[in-house]
């Protein structure tokens, strides 16, 4: 889980997904205009899943509008069969660059009822608003603004299901999302929540700063599967693979950046927010961010980009793990064709039992110490 596999010198992969990568390269340099715009109106061919009540494939889901100004909303996943057990919240944040792809696109909605499925979840999948119509901040400003409405208790009794426990609390993203999943994880060590559930029983005696106690993060964890970095210098797998991976090349990923960025200085792609290990890094080296589980691709461009963000993580003092597929290429998670996007969900769901494991052990020992605090009677 640790360190990174050799990448085999070609890719191989079934001919029904070569055939379904093609298609999906060649839609998206249709959409891609040279003026830096989007075509809209071509993306209405993109397949949409509506909401159900009824479960499909064991879950059941619907929407949730936040905002309706800025048309922030975002979709419940309820995995039917854990009706009475306490469930992780993941609040997921989708890829495709940033510019394209939404909360009901049917390739994110079949991914997120697996995910709420497999790992016993009710995934919260954010609909944020797009670029280049929104540049950042927008997306970021957007998923915080999720977890300070998940935050409400008036706004989790009504719109989250009764067994779903907010204090156990993780973010996800894949490309896109992945790196707004990151971002949004710091945004949120720094912004004062109201109290959750586990925070009543520590303060009730008055115990240790809300600094020192780990159970009291909104977020206890962060999922980032092939997040979408970069930076002004081409790296490794970038010169390597550019031209030659199924998905993603330079042009793209440029074309990307350009269009989630805003217009002028010190925006270019050694800005923070692109290059988030650079010279220009922000310190999180005392921020209490969560744990966080890193996924990388043989045949991704932006593999090397990946590694140096698990590196950095690991550098800044951080509980970072590393997870290589090096027979796979970039979004093969959304692909259920392929085992190893089932694999992808036991690591995560791994990933997920071994962090609720350290929740709960610090929460009992914090709660030891307050026992032996209080005076005896």
């Amino acid at each position: 889980m640790e360190s990174a596999a050799k990448t085999p010198k070609s890719l191989t992969l079934p001919s029904t997904t070569r055939i379904t990568l093609w298609l999906l390269d060649i839609g998206l340099n249709l959409i891609m205009r040279k003026d830096g715009t989007v075509n809209r109106g071509l993306l209405k061919l993109v397949p949409l899943t509506p909401p159900s009540s009824e479960p499909i494939n064991g879950v059941k889901t619907y929407d949730v509008v936040v905002d309706p100004t800025r048309k922030l909303w975002f979709r419940v996943f309820v995995p039917t069969q854990y009706t009475v057990e306490d469930l992780p919240v993941m609040v997921f944040c989708h890829g495709s660059g940033y510019i394209v792809a939404s909360a009901d696109t049917q390739l994110y909605d079949d991914f997120c009822r697996k995910f709420a499925r497999e790992l016993h979840v009710i995934v919260v999948s954010v609909d944020y608003r797009l670029a280049p119509e929104h540049r950042h901040p927008a997306q970021h400003e957007d998923g915080l603004d999720v977890l300070k409405f998940l935050d409400v208790e008036e706004n989790r009794s009504k719109w989250l299901p009764g067994n779903a426990n907010i204090t156990k609390c993780f973010i996800a993203g894949d490309s896109a999302g992945g790196n707004m999943a990151h971002h949004v994880a710091v945004r949120a060590s720094q912004f004062n929540f109201q109290q959750l559930q586990v925070q009543y029983i520590l303060t009730l005696f008055e115990t240790s700063p809300r600094s020192s106690v780990a159970e009291e993060r909104m977020v206890v964890g962060l999922v980032s599967i092939q997040p979408f970095f970069g930076g002004e210098e081409r790296i490794g797998s970038e010169i390597r693979l550019n031209g030659t991976a199924p998905v993603l090349t330079l042009k793209q990923t440029d074309w990307f950046w350009n269009a989630f960025l805003p217009l002028g200085e010190p925006y270019n792609r050694d800005h923070p927010v692109v290059n988030v290990s650079g010279r220009y890094a922000v310190d999180i080296s005392k921020m209490d961010l969560p744990p966080t589980i890193v996924v990388v691709a043989g045949f991704d461009i932006l593999r090397d980009w990946q590694i140096r963000y698990y590196e950095w993580l690991k550098k800044s003092g951080k509980e970072v793990y590393l997870v290589d597929y090096p027979n796979m290429f970039h979004g093969f998670n959304l692909l259920p064709e392929l085992p190893e996007s089932d694999q992808l969900i036991l690591e995560v769901k791994d990933f997920i039992h071994n962090v609720l494991n350290k929740v709960f052990t610090a929460l009992i020992r914090n709660l030891k110490q307050i026992t032996l605090s209080l005076p005896l009677l």
